[in-house]
């Protein structure tokens, strides 16, 4: 009776002794005329398992066709490994070949390819042991997000995609549309006449779910959503993507304090799950790309987050003497460099900034008493910048509607939201976090296009 499939990862922590069969696909083949080694993988671990096959009992032409990519069957004898590196190996009985790979043809015949061209093969990158490491990382710290919140008794809450509101008030947006884009009916003012369209309206992909967020927070307490967000931001840097995943808790009865507590809790524990449940994948990564990456992690976890106003933050910034690419003064937008001296050079650990001047922060954010500030929060991490963004939100309804005023934002889209302080408003407070952002910080890459599976950014949607 042909034994069941185990992973790999399960063989390799098995005791040696019996009939095993594992299927995958072939990193490596040497050998000689006496015996052949192959090291298998089927993407449950970083590390492969060893086949040992003696090429007297296989045909010669099932061999040859054995090579880098193919993908097989093995059915053998696990056995304690005679060589280095494994504390098992399989003694191959019956190899079935599933799937060829041209070793003229399959792109990652060689090792060492750049970052560049694997993300031209995104396709077939994931196959990598790099890729095959983040993707594994990536997983675990969806999951962890999702415990983490269960264990806090928070509600997961499904955000929409399509939306007719712009969270972010920065109109950087794609569209969703059912007209004829070549001849869509128009007013009688020449505008495009949206009522015709299927949603009777103009709409567009969501920047983010906070909005509607508080309105589950406003209903149930405390929520969150996880979904995939949108950016028609024609930006080609490494910490920009035009779709990205998005985590934002809102919390009914949060004062900014606690949601500082809630951030700095929440991206501890995910850091601390990735190190006792990922560490294979970590150390691989910390060997390859990034010699402090472990180190890094454990430091976060094992560190208070300083909490600095942003007003203290700029005079620090102000007085360092350093010449930054953006010079920096109260009321500026702070810069990565800005955030990074902050973390990496003055503090040396994660920084929690506040309480940032209104103008350059979101129409939604609770106004301090001075008038200028407004209850804001951005948490700062090494190697990164702004990690997480959130704000105590403004529960005055009178003020509230005098900043959409202010600002000339189309009170239209936003009248249901303007509902939540008009009957039963609360103190109420959230964040986002970026999880792309957090899978660069926690795997030590250094381009946000190779932590996501399928990047899309300007001018590549080919997957």
């Amino acid at each position: 009776m042909t034994p069941k499939r185990q992973k790999v990862a399960v063989l390799l922590k098995e005791e040696p002794g019996r009939e095993v069969l594992a299927k995958g696909w072939v990193r490596t083949k040497r050998g000689n005329k006496n015996v052949a080694f192959i090291a298998l993988n089927d993407g449950s671990t970083i590390n492969n398992i060893q086949i040992v096959c003696d090429p007297s009992k296989f045909s010669e032409d099932l061999l040859k066709d054995i090579t880098t990519g193919a993908c097989i069957g093995v059915t053998g004898d696990l056995v304690a490994s005679q060589g280095s590196g494994q504390a098992v190996e399989i003694q191959a009985r019956e190899i079935e070949l599933y799937g060829t790979a041209d070793p003229e043809k399959y792109p990652l015949q060689k090792k060492g390819h750049s970052m560049e061209f694997l993300r031209e093969i995104a396709h077939l990158r994931p196959r990598t042991n790099t890729f095959g490491a983040v993707l594994r990382i990536r997983h675990a710290m969806a999951f962890a997000i999702h415990k983490f919140f269960n264990e806090k008794g928070f509600y997961y809450l499904h955000t929409p995609l399509i939306t007719a509101s712009d969270a972010e008030g920065a109109g950087a947006m794609f569209q969703v549309t059912t007209l004829d884009l070549k001849n869509p009916p128009l007013t009688e003012d020449g505008k495009v006449d949206y009522s015709q369209d299927f949603f009777g309206r103009h709409t567009n992909l969501t920047v983010s779910g906070q909005l509607e967020g508080e309105l589950g927070a406003t209903a149930l307490g405390e929520i969150y959503t996880f979904g995939p967000t949108f950016r028609a931001e024609n930006s080609n840097t490494p910490r920009h993507l035009a779709e990205f995943w998005m985590v934002e808790p809102e919390m009914a009865f949060y004062e900014i304090k606690d949601n500082m507590d809630l951030a700095e809790e929440f991206i501890k524990y995910l850091v601390k799950y990735a190190l006792d449940h990922c560490m294979d994948d970590l150390q691989f990564l910390n060997n390859m790309f990034d010699r402090e990456l472990v180190s890094r992690l454990e430091s976060v976890i094992a560190t208070e987050f300083v909490r600095l106003p942003y007003t203290e933050g700029v005079d620090i910034l102000v007085k360092s003497g350093v010449k930054f690419e953006y010079p920096v003064s109260w009321g500026v937008d702070l810069q990565s460099e800005h955030e990074r001296y902050l973390v990496e050079k003055h503090f040396g650990r994660p920084v929690i900034l506040t309480d940032y001047p209104k103008d350059i922060k979101a129409f939604y954010m609770k106004q301090n008493d001075d008038g200028r500030t407004v209850r804001a929060m951005d948490v700062l991490f090494p190697k990164i910048g702004e990690i997480i963004g959130g704000s105590q939100r403004e529960e005055s309804f009178e003020k509230l509607q005098a900043r959409i005023d202010e600002l000339k934002m189309d009170m239209s889209c936003l009248w249901w939201y303007l509902d939540t302080r008009r009957f039963g408003s609360c103190p109420h407070s959230g964040f986002g976090l970026g999880f792309e952002r957090l899978l660069l910080f926690v795997t030590g890459m250094q381009n946000i296009r190779d932590v996501i599976p399928f990047p899309r950014t300007p001018k590549t949607a080919e997957f």
